[in-house]
């Protein structure tokens, strides 16, 4: 471990006497691609402004900039390569999407502003959106023109999200809702929400729920941001008092929003559990480890610390395999299974971690905040330690995602 072995092998592993055969390298025409990706990608990234910075920073111009970022990898067509072309995507096969992610974070590339439309609600408009809303918000998704939010949990609905009790009443052609979301990351500078809402208060609680996209500058919407433990304000409070939405804004059918707002946390959980994320992350650790020395050595010498980095190093690359198993079973058109629920639950917990054992090797130097000019790493770790503790529990905390994989991945009884 801790080498510099190249990316791709064939590998094979032998059952029942009958040798199979793991093909991880690319085609000639892929690899094509992955060298004109990585070529665009160090002629055309931003070399700053938009690496450290998070959503929700005090920065007047980061919106703007991040937005242009966006635009300029999606006319590259380097966005959504897999969506249909009718909808603004170049219909290629996952394997491509794939070497763009991971030509990405070999960049340190920037992540997408629009990343809750690229990553959760655009999949979900192509599965249950009707044709009008394919058309109307699909493009402007990315584009980065629209910025979406989720409006999903409220102060009683959390882990419990179908207990939700913010209210839309039909009036009409038009919903009328009123009620609070709370933890509703980017919803200070979003164009859009797609939000769940309760619409038969009467029906059991994972029925009567509507799933619907509201336009953020509706009157009646008021947005107030929440100061998180790492300074910035991505989480915000969002309230409505008698907001008027469009009837033609229902995605899928009345009360059934519950299924719906399942295939969204499906892309989500996947979105969090991202394995190019998680060896990113190693990456720069291991880098971290290399520029601090103990006992006159770096501390990837050090014995403890460097059986720990090795530990981290195989649950990375356990999860890249099991990236690429899901690749597989995309290529081949195979339903994701069990197999997709655990993206979320492992990589939250592996990327906190990772920055754990960051901090434990700066020492006294993590206390160092941002501004200060000693500390390490731009004072990336400690921002990560807090922020990613904080995605362990977003999307659904582990304790829930265990549930969900042990009753509906593995069909295992519910405990009474």
């Amino acid at each position: 471990m801790l080498s510099t072995k190249p990316r791709y092998a064939r590998k094979s592993i032998t059952t029942a006497g009958v040798a199979h055969h793991m093909d991880l390298q690319f085609t000639p025409e892929e690899e094509a691609f992955r060298l004109q990706v990585g070529s665009w990608l160090t002629e055309n990234m931003p070399t700053s402004g938009l690496s450290d910075t998070r959503e929700g920073r005090e920065d007047k111009t980061w919106l703007t900039r991040a937005k242009a970022w966006q635009r300029r990898l999606y006319e590259a067509g380097y966005i959504a390569l897999a969506w249909p072309k009718e909808y603004g995507g170049q219909a290629m096969d996952p394997v491509r999407q794939s070497i763009v992610n991971d030509e990405m974070v070999r960049a340190k590339a920037p992540y997408n502003v629009g990343a809750s439309g690229l990553g959760m609600l655009g999949p979900t408009l192509i599965s249950w959106g009707n044709e009008e809303q394919k058309q109307r918000y699909l493009p402007k998704i990315l584009t980065a023109e629209e910025i979406w939010c989720q409006g999903y949990s409220e102060p009683g609905a959390g882990s419990d999200l179908a207990s939700l009790k913010t209210r839309a009443e039909i009036v009409g052609d038009e919903f009328v809702v009123n009620g609070q979301k709370v933890w509703t990351s980017g919803a200070q500078y979003a164009d859009m929400m797609f939000c769940l809402v309760r619409t038969d208060p009467e029906a059991p609680k994972h029925r009567g729920i509507s799933y619907i996209v509201i336009d953020m500058h509706t009157p009646g919407i008021t947005v107030r941001p929440l100061v998180q433990m790492t300074g910035d304000r991505g989480f915000n409070e969002v309230f409505f008092d008698n907001v008027r939405v469009p009837r033609k804004n229902l995605v899928a059918k009345l009360n059934e929003g519950w299924i719906v707002a399942n295939a969204t946390l499906f892309h989500e959980r996947n979105m969090l559990g991202s394995a190019s994320g998680s060896e990113q992350r190693f990456n720069r650790l291991l880098a971290l480890a290399k520029s601090i020395t103990r006992g006159g050595r770096p501390l990837t010498q050090d014995p403890v610390f460097r059986q720990r980095l090795v530990e981290l190093e195989i649950r990375v690359e356990a999860m890249r395999f099991h990236s690429l198993r899901q690749l597989t079973d995309q290529i081949r058109g195979k339903n994701p299974g069990v197999e997709a629920m655990i993206n979320k639950l492992v990589g939250t917990e592996l990327n906190h971690d990772l920055a754990t054992a960051a901090m434990e090797a700066m020492g006294d130097y993590s206390m160092l905040s941002r501004d200060d000019e000693a500390a390490l790493d731009h004072a990336y770790w400690p921002y990560e330690w807090m922020f990613s503790l904080g995605l362990v529990i977003g999307g659904g905390t582990s304790h829930i995602q265990k549930n969900i994989i042990a009753e509906r991945g593995l069909k295992m009884p519910k405990s009474r």
